[in-house]
């Protein structure tokens, strides 16, 4: 610090020197921390790594070094942040699950993808891939500039020549001052395929270059599931998101018995954080179709998912887990960037290439400078050696006998003082037919060149198929083989699959109970002895229906609602159960017509006492309020007294005066609600039971123990509503069919 500065102390508004601090921090988080260059994809940290391991000579044919001595040079020369940090940007360009094309070849522990740190760097070592040779290529040929480091007793490169499209192959993340970038990796040989086009057709659509390059390609694999219409707008306004998803399999045991195996794992999740989670929601009941989660994964992931029972669907498990744990991301899109004149941008895919591309074409002509300067400086010693060569004799007598031959050769043989300076430094085995030859070869191979470079510069349409060949090149390298081939899928969006409440129930049977008071509970199993069932005092068995947990139960009030129950929400035990009437909205005056299995897509009879009725699909029946439905409208005095399915094509109805009816089940009409038509007349009483049946088959009925069937039914047949005749012999005497 000047001496005129110690001690001196100036007056200025808090708010302006916090707001000019501030700003002066953004910025340089913004431009030497954060964001990535568009051209080499690199934060400052990145670059000087690379930079470092290429002047301490690790290329990818080299040996390894220790990564405490990559750590030293970088922070000791370019990098003045902590080593932690330096050491954490070095591991993470080594990991091939983190990085989709890794610039770095480590040896020792680098850590994995269950989370666990690398080791110390006093333990592991390093050297460049070939990935990171390519960002390199040129950079002794100025094809880039170089700027003092923070101490100006070195200098480092501003960008890299950046041959390999690294910005987007491997992707960037960074949060800045008021401003972040999150870009995905890609297929390496997907975007050459994409700049390609883009060198040919400067005018392409964001479309034709998602044709060759359709999504993000992440290290883990992993299923992208996105609509295609929301990728391509991402991409063309540089923001948006795209979900992706575990990759998955059903693995088929002995017994019918299943499990769930996920083989790769979404980007930047870490294995063992995600099998906490979905311990931690097992614990907490909150994945009721998962039965166990365990971890067989060796070299390969491989988490192992059981479901509870084998009646579970796989489709069903899953999109449990999906939406409720890390096995479906979303990966975010924000390509903010910083541009070449190092101002921060959002940029579309379109733009992104075309800045990269415009690098390329402006390394390519630093590099073709550079070689062609190289040449003029060769050729202009190969001239000298060549003028020389054809008098050797007097320029041997020059070197032996003048004090200064320097002036006194350059004078002969009109040489410049880099020519003369060169033949002074030949050495005398140089002095031979045989090299004459060489250099003569050479001063013909390098005049070609330089023509070629003359033209290279000369011509921008060369250039630009130069650069065209250089992303055949570079495809085929880095776009075939295992390191190139796709791993993530790209599939269309997620299948909307229906989880209803249902899934969550393990399915089961069990036999529903309603007592003659109206007390309904439900018991395990489908079998055992009515005769062993307990009632309260004065009460009894009036329904026994075995259905499953997974049922929907059907209750027809008196009053004519319908009512929607889960069997799974019945009370179970040995108790007496609860109250119909708790679990629907039902008065004193009101009671149970009829309990059964629902099934939406079956058709159901249903009738008033008054003997009025019609036919009812099952879906007009569900009720999602607990306060039911309204299907039969009744008149005063009235009330509903069955719903039956409506399964056969006639009608068999009888009353309370003793008369039976069989009529075709077409006569009567299919309502939604209402009051229906009369189905059989009466002068006294009104409808006891009724039965849809087949004809053919003939109608059943109970008696006692037995069930006894009527086939000839000539004598009861009518249409609807008249009165019918006095049943067969045998009918019950209850008038009811069973």
């Amino acid at each position: 610090m000047p001496d005129d500065l110690i001690g001196r102390v100036e007056d200025a508004p808090l708010a302006e020197a916090l707001s000019e601090r501030y700003l002066a921090y953004a910025l340089s988080t913004i431009m030497s921390r954060s964001l990535p260059d568009v051209r080499d994809g690199l934060k400052p940290v990145h670059r000087r790594l690379i930079y470092a391991m290429h002047q301490l000579k690790l290329d990818p044919t080299a040996g390894f070094k220790k990564c405490a001595r990559v750590v030293g040079d970088v922070i000791g020369k370019y990098h003045p942040h902590g080593d932690v940090a330096v050491y954490d940007a070095l591991v993470r360009l080594a990991q091939d699950f983190a990085a989709r094309y890794p610039l770095v070849e480590g040896q020792g522990n680098f850590g994995n993808i269950d989370g666990d740190n690398a080791a110390a760097m006093r333990y592991t070592e390093a050297r460049l891939t070939a990935v990171a040779g390519a960002l390199l290529a040129g950079i002794d040929d100025d094809a880039v500039d170089f700027r003092a480091t923070y101490d100006g007793e070195e200098h480092e490169p501003v960008v890299l020549p950046g041959a390999f499209p690294n910005l987007l192959a491997n992707g960037s993340a960074g949060i800045a001052v008021g401003m972040a970038t999150a870009i995905p990796p890609h297929n390496a040989g997907e975007v050459c395929a994409a700049a390609a086009i883009l060198v040919r057709n400067p005018d392409a659509t964001t479309a034709e270059l998602l044709a060759v390059m359709p999504g993000p390609d992440f290290p883990t694999g992993g299923v992208l599931v996105e609509d295609a219409a929301a990728i391509a707008q991402a991409y063309d306004t540089g923001r948006g998101g795209m979900r992706l998803r575990a990759c998955w399999e059903v693995e088929r045991g002995k017994h019918g018995t299943w499990c769930i195996i996920v083989t790769e794992m979404p980007y930047q999740v870490q294995k063992s954080r995600l099998i906490e989670q979905i311990a931690e929601l097992l614990e907490a009941r909150k994945l009721p179709l998962l039965g166990d989660v365990r971890d067989e994964s060796a070299e390969a992931v491989r988490l192992v998912l059981e479901p509870k029972t084998r009646g579970v669907e796989p489709e069903v498990l899953m999109e449990t887990l999906f939406r409720a744990t890390a096995l479906e991301t979303r990966i975010s899109l924000n390509m903010n960037v910083l541009t070449a004149d190092r101002t921060p941008r959002v940029l579309s895919l379109r733009e992104v290439l075309r800045h990269w591309l415009d690098h390329r074409h402006e390394v390519l002509i630093r590099r073709a400078r550079h070689r062609l300067a190289a040449i003029d400086r060769r050729l202009e010693v190969l001239d000298g050696f060549l003028a020389v060569f054809l008098n050797l004799d007097e320029l041997i007598r020059i070197l032996r006998s003048e004090d200064a031959p320097k002036p006194v050769m350059m004078a002969a043989f009109r040489l410049s003082e880099t020519q003369a300076e060169a033949i002074l430094n030949m050495r005398l085995r140089s002095l031979r037919r045989l090299e004459e030859m060489e250099l003569r070869g050479e001063h013909a191979t390098l005049t070609a060149e330089r023509g070629e470079t003359q033209a290279l510069l000369a011509g921008d349409a060369l250039r630009w198929r130069r650069i065209g060949s250089e992303l055949t090149e570079m495809r085929k390298k880095f776009g075939s083989g295992p390191l190139g081939a796709r791993r993530t899928r790209i599939a269309a969006a997620a299948p909307a699959v229906a989880v209803t409440q249902e899934a969550f129930v393990e399915r089961e049977p069990i036999t529903v109970i309603l007592s003659a008071q109206g007390w309904l509970r439900a018991l395990r199993g489908q079998g055992g002895d009515p005769a062993e069932l307990k009632f309260k005092e004065g009460d009894r068995l009036r329904l026994r229906l075995p259905c499953e947990t997974t049922d929907l139960l059907c209750l027809v009030a008196t009053n004519g609602r319908a009512f929607t129950l889960r069997a799974a929400d019945l009370p179970r035990g040995r108790g007496d159960g609860q109250a119909v009437r708790l679990l629907a909205e039902l008065t004193n005056e009101d009671d149970v017509a009829a309990l059964f299995v629902l099934r939406e897509a079956a058709r159901y009879l249903i009738a008033s006492s008054a003997g009025r009725g019609f036919v009812v699909r099952g879906g007009e029946l569900l009720a999602e309020k607990r306060t039911g439905k309204q299907v039969l409208n009744l008149r005063p005095g009235e009330e509903a007294v069955l719903c039956v399915p409506a399964e056969g094509d006639h009608v068999a109805v009888v009353g309370h005066n003793r008369r039976l009816l069989v009529f075709p089940l077409d006569q009567v009409p299919e309502m939604a609600r209402g009051q229906g038509v009369m189905l059989q007349k009466y002068k006294d009483g009104g409808l006891s039971d009724a039965l849809v049946f087949r004809l053919a088959d003939g109608l059943s009925w109970r008696s006692g123990e037995r069930t006894r069937t009527e086939t000839d039914l000539r004598e009861w047949l009518g249409e609807r509503a008249q009165t019918g005749r006095t049943p067969p012999n045998g009918f019950p005497k209850a008038n009811r069919f069973g």
